[in-house]
Protein backbone atom coordinates (compact mmCIF):
# COMPACT_ATOMS: atom_id res chain seq x y z
CA UNK A 1 0.00 0.00 0.00
CA UNK A 2 2.80 2.15 -0.58
CA UNK A 3 2.08 5.75 -1.33
CA UNK A 4 -1.59 5.00 -2.14
CA UNK A 5 -4.60 6.04 -0.60
CA UNK A 6 -6.06 3.87 2.16
CA UNK A 7 -9.84 4.93 0.26
CA UNK A 8 -12.27 2.44 0.72
CA UNK A 9 -9.92 -0.02 2.95
CA UNK A 10 -11.07 -1.02 6.28
CA UNK A 11 -9.14 -0.64 9.90
CA UNK A 12 -10.79 -2.24 12.75
CA UNK A 13 -9.25 -0.56 15.77
CA UNK A 14 -9.72 -1.85 19.25
CA UNK A 15 -10.52 0.45 22.66
CA UNK A 16 -11.18 3.21 20.08
CA UNK A 17 -13.34 5.26 21.85
CA UNK A 18 -10.37 7.25 23.91
CA UNK A 19 -7.50 8.69 23.87
CA UNK A 20 -4.83 6.80 21.71
CA UNK A 21 -7.46 4.83 20.05
CA UNK A 22 -9.69 7.39 19.29
CA UNK A 23 -6.59 9.65 17.80
CA UNK A 24 -5.37 6.39 15.55
CA UNK A 25 -9.18 6.51 14.26
CA UNK A 26 -9.23 9.72 12.91
CA UNK A 27 -5.76 9.76 11.39
CA UNK A 28 -6.75 7.01 9.27
CA UNK A 29 -10.18 8.01 8.65
CA UNK A 30 -8.49 11.70 7.15
CA UNK A 31 -6.54 8.97 4.59
CA UNK A 32 -9.82 7.52 3.42
CA UNK A 33 -9.72 4.56 5.48
CA UNK A 34 -13.45 2.88 6.62
CA UNK A 35 -13.31 2.41 10.42
CA UNK A 36 -14.52 0.27 12.66
CA UNK A 37 -14.96 1.44 16.11
CA UNK A 38 -15.02 -1.32 18.87
CA UNK A 39 -15.73 -0.26 22.58
CA UNK A 40 -16.18 -2.20 25.54
CA UNK A 41 -18.43 -0.01 28.02
CA UNK A 42 -17.38 3.36 26.45
CA UNK A 43 -20.85 3.87 24.06
CA UNK A 44 -21.50 7.44 24.12
CA UNK A 45 -17.85 8.54 23.55
CA UNK A 46 -17.81 5.67 20.88
CA UNK A 47 -21.04 6.87 19.19
CA UNK A 48 -19.57 10.88 19.52
CA UNK A 49 -16.28 9.52 17.71
CA UNK A 50 -18.47 8.09 15.18
CA UNK A 51 -21.08 10.93 14.46
CA UNK A 52 -17.67 13.25 14.33
CA UNK A 53 -16.15 11.14 11.22
CA UNK A 54 -19.46 10.20 9.35
CA UNK A 55 -20.46 13.86 9.28
CA UNK A 56 -17.23 13.89 7.35
CA UNK A 57 -18.08 10.84 5.37
CA UNK A 58 -21.19 9.23 5.50
CA UNK A 59 -21.33 5.53 6.67
CA UNK A 60 -17.25 5.48 6.65
CA UNK A 61 -17.26 4.37 10.58
CA UNK A 62 -18.80 1.57 12.03
CA UNK A 63 -19.22 0.40 15.95
CA UNK A 64 -18.77 -3.13 17.17
CA UNK A 65 -19.38 -3.43 20.97
CA UNK A 66 -17.70 -6.55 22.85
CA UNK A 67 -15.52 -8.41 25.77
CA UNK A 68 -12.51 -8.99 25.00
CA UNK A 69 -11.79 -11.07 27.60
CA UNK A 70 -14.55 -13.35 26.35
CA UNK A 71 -12.48 -15.13 24.06
CA UNK A 72 -15.13 -17.62 22.72
CA UNK A 73 -16.67 -14.40 21.29
CA UNK A 74 -13.91 -12.99 19.54
CA UNK A 75 -13.82 -15.13 16.07
CA UNK A 76 -17.69 -13.80 16.02
CA UNK A 77 -16.10 -10.17 16.53
CA UNK A 78 -13.93 -10.35 13.64
CA UNK A 79 -16.24 -12.07 11.18
CA UNK A 80 -18.84 -9.39 12.05
CA UNK A 81 -15.98 -6.47 11.24
CA UNK A 82 -15.20 -8.30 8.21
CA UNK A 83 -18.68 -7.79 6.90
CA UNK A 84 -19.24 -4.25 7.73
CA UNK A 85 -17.56 -3.38 4.41
CA UNK A 86 -16.87 -6.95 2.95
CA UNK A 87 -12.92 -6.97 3.73
CA UNK A 88 -10.44 -6.15 6.67
CA UNK A 89 -7.09 -4.49 5.58
CA UNK A 90 -5.88 -3.28 9.20
CA UNK A 91 -6.67 -5.10 12.58
CA UNK A 92 -4.81 -2.62 15.12
CA UNK A 93 -4.94 -4.15 19.30
CA UNK A 94 -4.98 -1.24 21.36
CA UNK A 95 -7.33 -2.20 23.69
CA UNK A 96 -5.54 -2.16 26.68
CA UNK A 97 -5.67 -2.77 30.83
CA UNK A 98 -3.06 -1.00 32.76
CA UNK A 99 -2.63 -0.66 36.89
CA UNK A 100 -0.42 -1.76 39.54
CA UNK A 101 -0.18 -5.59 40.98
CA UNK A 102 1.30 -6.30 44.22
CA UNK A 103 3.27 -9.63 44.52
CA UNK A 104 1.55 -11.36 47.29
CA UNK A 105 -1.39 -10.31 46.09
CA UNK A 106 -2.17 -10.58 43.03
CA UNK A 107 -5.43 -12.41 42.23
CA UNK A 108 -6.76 -14.51 39.48
CA UNK A 109 -9.19 -11.64 38.55
CA UNK A 110 -6.50 -9.21 37.82
CA UNK A 111 -4.14 -11.83 36.10
CA UNK A 112 -6.83 -13.00 33.35
CA UNK A 113 -7.83 -9.20 32.86
CA UNK A 114 -4.20 -8.15 32.22
CA UNK A 115 -2.94 -11.07 30.47
CA UNK A 116 -6.27 -11.20 28.73
CA UNK A 117 -6.52 -7.81 27.20
CA UNK A 118 -2.65 -7.24 27.01
CA UNK A 119 -1.84 -10.80 25.11
CA UNK A 120 -4.72 -13.14 24.92
CA UNK A 121 -7.05 -10.90 23.59
CA UNK A 122 -4.56 -9.30 20.74
CA UNK A 123 -3.68 -13.30 19.71
CA UNK A 124 -6.95 -14.60 19.42
CA UNK A 125 -7.94 -11.93 17.45
CA UNK A 126 -5.02 -12.05 14.91
CA UNK A 127 -5.35 -15.41 14.75
CA UNK A 128 -9.30 -14.68 13.64
CA UNK A 129 -8.71 -12.07 11.00
CA UNK A 130 -5.45 -14.16 9.73
CA UNK A 131 -7.17 -15.46 6.90
CA UNK A 132 -9.08 -11.99 6.16
CA UNK A 133 -5.92 -9.66 6.41
CA UNK A 134 -4.11 -12.67 4.27
CA UNK A 135 -6.48 -11.91 1.42
CA UNK A 136 -6.09 -7.83 1.48
CA UNK A 137 -1.96 -8.05 1.87
CA UNK A 138 -3.27 -6.39 5.13
CA UNK A 139 -1.20 -5.65 8.25
CA UNK A 140 -1.33 -6.10 12.31
CA UNK A 141 -0.32 -3.31 14.43
CA UNK A 142 0.02 -3.60 18.38
CA UNK A 143 0.30 -1.32 21.24
CA UNK A 144 3.14 -2.72 23.13
CA UNK A 145 5.44 -0.95 25.56
CA UNK A 146 8.88 -0.33 27.23
CA UNK A 147 8.36 -1.69 30.27
CA UNK A 148 8.15 -5.15 27.94
CA UNK A 149 12.21 -5.25 28.24
CA UNK A 150 12.25 -3.49 31.36
CA UNK A 151 9.45 -4.33 34.25
CA UNK A 152 8.19 -1.59 36.00
CA UNK A 153 8.14 -2.00 39.67
CA UNK A 154 5.12 -2.47 41.22
CA UNK A 155 3.21 -3.46 37.72
CA UNK A 156 4.84 -7.06 37.45
CA UNK A 157 1.82 -8.79 35.66
CA UNK A 158 1.37 -6.04 32.83
CA UNK A 159 4.87 -6.02 32.42
CA UNK A 160 4.68 -9.75 31.98
CA UNK A 161 1.70 -9.22 29.42
CA UNK A 162 3.30 -6.34 27.49
CA UNK A 163 6.49 -8.91 27.00
CA UNK A 164 4.13 -11.50 26.04
CA UNK A 165 2.75 -9.29 23.48
CA UNK A 166 6.10 -8.15 22.28
CA UNK A 167 7.38 -11.73 21.37
CA UNK A 168 3.90 -12.04 20.13
CA UNK A 169 4.44 -9.81 17.49
CA UNK A 170 7.44 -10.99 16.07
CA UNK A 171 5.98 -14.85 16.28
CA UNK A 172 3.36 -13.78 13.91
CA UNK A 173 5.23 -11.81 11.41
CA UNK A 174 6.75 -15.32 11.31
CA UNK A 175 4.04 -17.27 11.09
CA UNK A 176 1.72 -14.83 8.70
CA UNK A 177 4.45 -13.49 6.30
CA UNK A 178 4.14 -13.13 3.76
CA UNK A 179 0.82 -12.10 3.08
CA UNK A 180 0.39 -10.18 6.43
CA UNK A 181 2.48 -7.67 7.82
CA UNK A 182 3.24 -7.54 12.03
CA UNK A 183 4.28 -4.86 13.73
CA UNK A 184 3.86 -3.25 16.80
CA UNK A 185 4.17 0.11 18.31
CA UNK A 186 5.68 1.08 22.19
CA UNK A 187 4.20 4.85 22.74
CA UNK A 188 6.12 7.08 25.28
CA UNK A 189 5.00 10.36 27.37
CA UNK A 190 2.16 10.74 24.62
CA UNK A 191 -0.81 10.90 27.93
CA UNK A 192 -0.76 11.96 31.20
CA UNK A 193 -2.70 10.26 33.64
CA UNK A 194 -6.04 11.55 34.61
CA UNK A 195 -5.90 13.16 37.76
CA UNK A 196 -2.27 11.10 38.75
CA UNK A 197 0.41 13.25 38.42
CA UNK A 198 1.29 16.81 39.46
CA UNK A 199 3.05 19.66 37.28
CA UNK A 200 6.38 18.90 38.93
CA UNK A 201 6.12 14.99 37.87
CA UNK A 202 5.24 15.81 34.71
CA UNK A 203 8.08 18.43 34.22
CA UNK A 204 10.82 16.10 35.75
CA UNK A 205 9.87 13.61 33.00
CA UNK A 206 10.20 16.62 29.89
CA UNK A 207 13.29 17.58 31.42
CA UNK A 208 15.02 14.12 30.81
CA UNK A 209 13.77 13.58 27.51
CA UNK A 210 15.80 14.01 24.73
CA UNK A 211 13.36 16.35 22.76
CA UNK A 212 12.74 17.96 26.12
CA UNK A 213 8.38 17.80 25.30
CA UNK A 214 5.82 15.45 25.59
CA UNK A 215 4.59 14.13 22.63
CA UNK A 216 1.24 13.85 21.36
CA UNK A 217 -1.49 11.28 20.54
CA UNK A 218 -0.85 12.53 16.92
CA UNK A 219 2.68 11.05 16.29
CA UNK A 220 1.53 7.00 17.73
CA UNK A 221 -1.29 7.65 15.03
CA UNK A 222 1.16 8.68 12.24
CA UNK A 223 3.31 5.40 13.07
CA UNK A 224 0.65 3.55 12.56
CA UNK A 225 0.11 5.41 9.47
CA UNK A 226 3.46 5.16 8.39
CA UNK A 227 3.32 1.02 9.59
CA UNK A 228 0.44 0.53 7.38
CA UNK A 229 0.84 2.68 3.89
CA UNK A 230 4.58 2.93 3.84
CA UNK A 231 6.29 0.17 5.38
CA UNK A 232 5.77 -2.45 3.38
CA UNK A 233 8.96 -4.21 3.98
CA UNK A 234 8.61 -4.18 7.41
CA UNK A 235 7.54 -6.82 9.88
CA UNK A 236 7.80 -8.05 13.16
CA UNK A 237 9.41 -4.49 14.20
CA UNK A 238 8.36 -2.15 17.03
CA UNK A 239 9.25 1.38 16.46
CA UNK A 240 9.25 2.96 19.80
CA UNK A 241 8.08 6.47 20.60
CA UNK A 242 9.69 7.15 23.70
CA UNK A 243 12.94 9.38 23.82
CA UNK A 244 14.28 9.04 27.10
CA UNK A 245 17.66 9.34 28.88
CA UNK A 246 17.68 7.27 31.85
CA UNK A 247 15.65 4.24 33.26
CA UNK A 248 13.95 6.35 36.00
CA UNK A 249 12.27 8.04 33.43
CA UNK A 250 11.18 5.18 31.53
CA UNK A 251 9.31 4.50 34.43
CA UNK A 252 7.74 7.32 35.20
CA UNK A 253 6.75 7.73 31.63
CA UNK A 254 4.65 4.41 31.53
CA UNK A 255 2.64 5.89 33.37
CA UNK A 256 1.61 8.45 30.96
CA UNK A 257 -0.21 6.07 28.77
CA UNK A 258 -2.69 3.93 29.51
CA UNK A 259 -6.21 4.54 30.17
CA UNK A 260 -8.31 1.49 31.91
CA UNK A 261 -11.23 1.76 29.25
CA UNK A 262 -11.03 -0.60 26.39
Amino acid sequence: MSNKSLSGKTAFITGAAHRIGARTAQELHAQGANIILHYRNSKTAAEALQNELNSQRPDSVRLLKGDLLDTTTLDSLIEQAVQQYGHLVVLINNASSFYPTAVGEVTNKEWDDLIGTNMKAPFFLSQAAATALGQQQGCIINIVDIHAERPLKGYPVYSMAKAGLVMMTKALACELGPDVRVNAIAPGAILWPENDMDAATQEKIISRTFLKRKGDPGDIARTALFLIKDATYMSGQIPVSYTHLTLPTTIELCRCRWSPDH
